[in-house]
């Protein structure tokens, strides 16, 4: 049985992800490149790869064999999967482990990957992510190790190598000291519910290709930040509320009273300019009839 490859060199207790896979060479790819690379090198995170095929057992190193009941395809086979997992959550539980570990099977049936579960993720010290291949993982392996299964969307895959690289991007920008600007992660899609506001630069008037002279709006040019803030949180709202329903709606629902104590004060405002203005009035013809 050959042992996890470090793909870093640190020794401090990080964030560590393992990878389970056929194809260990696919690893760090572009998570070793930009922020993901830097911060692996410098040790704020941990990957490691384990070959699915070093704990086959046989000399051609099967991993996967024909589907009971029939059917198009191959099953990875359970001995071997479970011989996997159990060696690499056995490193995490051993001596200096933490025992925190959650164990992920890549999956197009799993729960859908989004913002709430990568950030229970980054903040998890181990996990295991197991990429799948073929038509499956045999489901008493899912079954004896109580694994999650996640997918990253309603598509499918040649394998979970890819989605497993988008997921540990995910998690690897939000720990700390990845990220230049820790206020960028708050404001980015998903994280308070909404999809993520328009974003300008310079310059602010340009001809597009067909002589359309395009402006910045005028909000962002004005230096008053609150009121890019209030811009920027309507423009998240239009664009969620027009895009993703299924966003909107528990948002809306959160803030329904903060928007009705709004709404009250801003009626408010209305009734007291009015008064205001009668009184003015009022004033004004008093002063005449007197005159």
């Amino acid at each position: 049985m050959t042992q996890p490859v470090r793909h870093d060199a640190a020794t401090a207790a990080v964030w560590t992800v393992r990878v389970l896979t056929l194809f260990p060479e696919m690893f760090p790819g572009p998570l070793g490149l930009s922020l993901a690379g830097k911060a692996l090198k410098n040790g704020v995170w941990a990957l490691e790869t384990v070959d699915i095929r070093s704990y086959a057992r046989d000399k051609h190193r099967t991993v996967d064999d024909a589907p009971f009941g029939g059917g198009p395809g191959m099953v990875m086979r359970p001995d071997v999967l479970s011989d996997a997992i159990t060696a690499v959550t056995e490193i995490t539980a051993g001596p200096g482990g933490s025992g925190q570990t959650r164990v992920i099977y890549l999956s197009p049936r799993g729960r859908r990957l989004d913002q709430y579960l990568v950030r229970e993720l980054a903040v998890t010290p181990f996990v295991v992510l197991l990429c799948g291949r073929y038509e499956g993982i045999d489901e008493r392996v899912i079954e004896a190790h109580g694994l999650e299964e996640v997918s990253l969307g309603d598509f499918v895959l040649s394998g979970g190598e890819p989605a497993a690289l988008a997921l540990i991007d995910a998690c690897v920008r939000l720990q700390p000291g990845v990220m230049g600007n820790g206020e960028t992660a708050g404001e980015e899609s998903f994280e308070r519910g909404l999809l993520e506001y328009p974003h300008y630069t310079r310059p602010a008037s340009w001809v597009d290709g067909r002589g359309c002279a395009r402006l910045v709006p005028e909000v962002l040019l004005s230096g008053h930040h609150e009121k890019v803030r209030a811009w920027r949180l309507a423009e998240a709202e239009r664009i969620t509320r027009a895009r993703r329903p299924e966003l909107w709606a528990p948002y809306a629902a959160a803030h329904r009273d903060e928007w009705d104590r709004e709404a009250e004060r801003c009626r408010r405002r209305r009734r007291n300019t009015e008064l205001d203005g009668m009184t003015a009035d009022a004033a004004r013809s008093g002063d005449q009839v007197e005159g």
